[in-house]
C-alpha cells in the first residue's frame, strides 16, 4: 500500500509518497503566511493551509509515478478552524495553538473552582494552549461569525478535520480521538462525549465533529478540489496512525 501522508504543521505542509516498506519515494512542501493581529495573537487563512497542502501533495505525486492508495494526516492540533458547510470557505482565520489571547478567560475558570471538573473530563488543564477556550472567545468576541456555528452554517474543528472537509469536497466532518482529546470540547469524544466542560461552555454540542477510529474504514474518498483541477490521489481513501514529530497522524478509509 503506498501512501501520500500529509504533514500539516504550523509553517508549512509537508506532503510524502510512501511505499508499503516505509521508504520516502517523493516529496513536495509549502509555507504559508503567519498573522500576528496583536501581541500574543497567532493566526492563520486557513485558505492557505488548504493551498499549501494542494501545492505540496500536487510536488509530491508529480515526483513518482505510484498512486498513493490511501491519504494520511498529522497536524497542528490545537488549532481552531471553522468553515461554511456548504462553500467549505473559512469565515475567519484561525486561532492557532500558539496563541495566548484566552489567558484571562483561562485564569477566571480556574478561580471559579472549575479546573478540577475540566481535568477530570479531559486529562487537560486551562490553558490557551487547547481549542476550548479560543472557541469560547470566539462566541464572546466574533457573534457574527459564532452565529454560523449555532445555526448549523459554520463547522467548528481543527486543522485535521478542515483537511479532510476539504479532500472529501465537504462530505464528511470527522476528527480522531487523539485530535479530539487535545481540545477539550463537549462531544468531542466516542462516548461519553455529552458531559459538560466549562472550558468549551459556548460550543453547541451537536456542533462539534464526530470522532472516528485513528485509522479504519470511516471517512470516504477523496474528491478533487475543483472542476478545474486535477490530482492523481483522488478518489483515494482518506485512511491516522502513530504520534509523528510531537502531532499525531489523522487517517481514514473507505
Amino acid at each position: 500500500m503506498t501512501v501520500l501522508a500529509i504533514d500539516a504543521g504550523t509553517t508549512g505542509v509537508t506532503a510524502l509518497v510512501v511505499t508499503e516498506d516505509g521508504s520516502v519515494a517523493s516529496k513536495g512542501y509549502e509555507e504559508f503566511a503567519q498573522h500576528f493581529p496583536e501581541p500574543g495573537q497567532v493566526e492563520h487563512n486557513p485558505e492557505d493551509i488548504w493551498q499549501a497542502t494542494l501545492s505540496a501533495c500536487a510536488a509530491a505525486l508529480r515526483g513518482t509515478s505510484l498512486r498513493p492508495s490511501c491519504v494520511g494526516i498529522t497536524n497542528q492540533r490545537e488549532t481552531a478552524v471553522l468553515w461554511d458547510r456548504r462553500t467549505l470557505a473559512a469565515p475567519r482565520r484561525a486561532i492557532v495553538w500558539q496563541d495566548r489571547r484566552t489567558a484571562g478567560l483561562c485564569g477566571r475558570l480556574r478561580d471559579a473552582g472549575h479546573e478540577p471538573r475540566v481535568s477530570e473530563l479531559t486529562g487537560l488543564r486551562l490553558d490557551p494552549y487547547f481549542t476550548a477556550t479560543k472557541l469560547t472567545w470566539l462566541a464572546e468576541h466574533d457573534p457574527g461569525v459564532w452565529a454560523g456555528v449555532t445555526s448549523g452554517a459554520v463547522a467548528v474543528g481543527t486543522v485535521d478535520s478542515y483537511l479532510i472537509a476539504r479532500l472529501t469536497a465537504g462530505a464528511r466532518h470527522v476528527t480522531d480521538p487523539s485530535n479530539a482529546s487535545r481540545t477539550p470540547c463537549t462531544g468531542s469524544r466516542p462516548a461519553g462525549g455529552s458531559r459538560s466542560c466549562a472550558s468549551c461552555s459556548a460550543c453547541p454540542s451537536r456542533r462539534c465533529r464526530r470522532s472516528c477510529p485513528t485509522s479504519g474504514r470511516s471517512a470516504g474518498p477523496t474528491r478533487p478540489p475543483s472542476s478545474g483541477s486535477t490530482c492523481r490521489s483522488a478518489g483515494s481513501p482518506v485512511t491516522s496512525r502513530r504520534r509523528c514529530s510531537g502531532r499525531r497522524a489523522s487517517m481514514w478509509a473507505t
